[in-house]
């Protein structure tokens, strides 16, 4: 019976990968990235045994989970003849800090539509919004408006350069076609950490990850797909509607279909499948926690690595709760899915409080 169920496991891999390589895809990322266990963090929350899948180490400036994504998006937009790329998002975005080192590989000029979450800190270029001036982006700036009139000025802008004879291709989360090719790329990180996980003989029992759609569903696309055991718990950091929009649980399972259509799979994702805490938010997005904050602390002094404040600290932050509420046990083993984005730590320097750590000589 064993020998049966990896037999066709190993052929699951085999169609699941002829599915991913029919997919057009513009080299990016440093792959596979390291999966890392964290023995320092484990003992200091008494369990369970804790891994980081490392795609805060994707290659590209800072690392982070949308360079998989642009892979895939990519030769989408050459292929349409775009000469430019128009997106936006908050100011210290880490799509559009991926998007715009990804387009100065492709030869793309971008365009960005940037909204300021608070006005009063982000006036001076940092982050990942120094990071965007810095790779060539063209940035415009908006305050005190919302997502839906935000996308009508990314659009704006589009037929505007369309007017000077431009090509521009516009990119999420204003454009959602690409919905799909943004959640096949997690497709292939769940059989990327399927090899991982085999290689190393590690037996997860949850897979934690800071996601509101594209991320999680193609993880939940990918790991159904090779009959995957472990269970896939998203921390939501947007809400439980993203700006104003459908539930993060809908959109997850959304995308894990529009993914399963572009790889060409007769998998159907259930809304049982789709574990997502939209409970540790705090007042919004781009909000920091306490907990978030003190989850970043503890992270970083006992292993090294760095989260941030706006994701990966807020879901780092569930996975302690739930070790606090014994939803995980000791005996328990999870990865924690590291999405990268730490580089907004520089632009919430001031939410931290070193006092007593710092002494004049």
């Amino acid at each position: 019976m064993t020998k049966n169920i990896l037999l066709f496991k190993g052929a699951t891999m085999i169609n699941l990968q002829a599915a991913l390589e029919r997919l057009p895809r513009f080299p990016l990322a440093q792959l596979p990235t390291p999966l890392q266990r964290a023995p320092r963090l484990s003992e200091a929350l008494g369990g369970p045994t804790i891994y980081f899948k490392r795609d805060d180490l994707t290659g590209m400036p800072l690392g982070g989970n949308k360079t998989r994504m642009f892979e895939y998006v990519l030769p989408r937009a050459l292929a349409a003849g775009a000469d430019c790329v128009v997106a936006g998002a908050a100011i210290q975005s880490n799509y559009c800090r991926q998007l715009t080192a990804a387009c100065a590989q492709a030869g793309l000029e971008v365009h960005l539509v940037l909204r300021s979450v608070r006005p009063d800190v982000e006036q001076t270029p940092q982050g990942n919004f120094l990071l965007d001036l810095l790779m060539g982006a063209h940035v415009y700036l908006v305050e005190n408006i919302g997502w839906p009139e935000q996308i009508e000025k990314i659009y704006q802008l589009a037929d505007e350069l369309r007017a000077q004879g431009r090509q521009p291709y516009v990119a999420r989360a204003a454009n959602q076609a690409d919905i799909g090719l943004d959640a096949a790329a997690y497709t292939h990180c769940a059989l990327e950490l399927h090899r991982q996980l085999a290689e190393q003989n590690i037996k997860p029992d949850y897979l934690y990850v800071a996601a509101a759609d594209t991320t999680q569903g193609g993880l939940l696309l990918g790991a159904k797909a090779m009959g995957e055991s472990y269970k896939i718990v998203g921390v939501n950091p947007l809400g439980r509607s993203a700006f104003g929009g459908p539930p993060a649980t809908e959109l997850i399972l959304h995308s894990a279909h529009k993914a399963a259509e572009e790889l060409g799979l007769s998998i159907e994702i259930n809304p049982a499948d789709v574990i997502s805490h939209d409970d540790y938010v705090g007042q919004g997005y781009a909000a920091p926690t306490p907990a978030g904050l003190e989850a970043i602390r503890l992270v970083a002094s006992t292993e090294g690595i760095l989260l941030d404040p706006v994701y990966t600290g807020k879901a780092m932050a569930g996975l302690i709760d739930h070790i606090k509420q014994g939803l995980l046990k000791p005996g328990d083993t999870v990865i924690f899915l590291h999405t990268g984005g730490y580089l907004a730590l520089f632009a919430y320097q001031h939410y931290f409080d070193f006092q007593g750590r710092i002494t004049r000589l």
